[in-house]
């Protein structure tokens, strides 16, 4: 949508999505890998606190949260493993757009499920957020997508190599052109 607002198919072209569409395809390999070594290195380790800990995100209170950021983060990108589903725009801006809330979700987990579960029993409480907390989330969605609007609409957004790759090659006039420059 953004392309057809500022004007640039010209230069993000169907082929350069289907390139991020496959940098998507090996960060969610990555990060699927570092979430495995995570949990697994919690249960080897043999720290019982730690293993707790990663057991409690698994199936505690937040274990939604993390089961959302799980599938958004490592499972979801997988389906770009297939060409009809790279290909088609509606589809990957929605599997981009979960992957972002997979993000959130990665540090919400991380932020709130480390304080509500810390080492002494004694500190351990939910975390509920209130109408000021969903206010201040809303208000700082809001504030970046002003900035990135602003950013793409009045600041180059995109390469030269970019723009140069879409330009015609440049065409000498026919004929015998400039004599060189005489050295002084």
């Amino acid at each position: 949508p953004l392309r057809r607002i500022f004007k640039t198919e010209k230069f993000i072209t169907d082929r350069t999505l289907e390139n991020l569409a496959k940098t998507i395809i090996l960060t969610g390999l990555i990060v699927g890998y570092s979430y495995g070594i995570e949990y697994f290195m919690a249960w080897y380790s043999g720290n019982m606190t730690e293993r707790d800990t990663f057991l409690w995100r698994a199936i505690g209170h937040y274990a939604p949260q993390f089961w959302i950021m799980l599938v958004c983060n490592s499972i979801l990108p997988l389906a770009l493993f297939f060409k009809k589903v790279r290909t088609h725009l509606p589809t990957l801006i929605g599997i981009c757009l979960l992957i972002n809330v997979g993000m959130w979700f990665e540090r919400y987990v991380i932020i709130v499920g480390s304080m509500a579960h810390e080492y002494d029993p004694y500190s351990w409480g939910i975390y509920s957020p209130t109408r000021v907390d969903y206010g201040i989330m809303v208000g700082s969605f809001c504030l970046f997508f002003l900035m990135f609007s602003l950013f793409v609409k009045f600041l180059p957004s995109i390469s030269m190599t970019e723009v140069k790759e879409a330009m015609p090659f440049p065409v000498r006039p026919s004929g015998r052109g400039n004599p060189p420059a005489k050295e002084a």
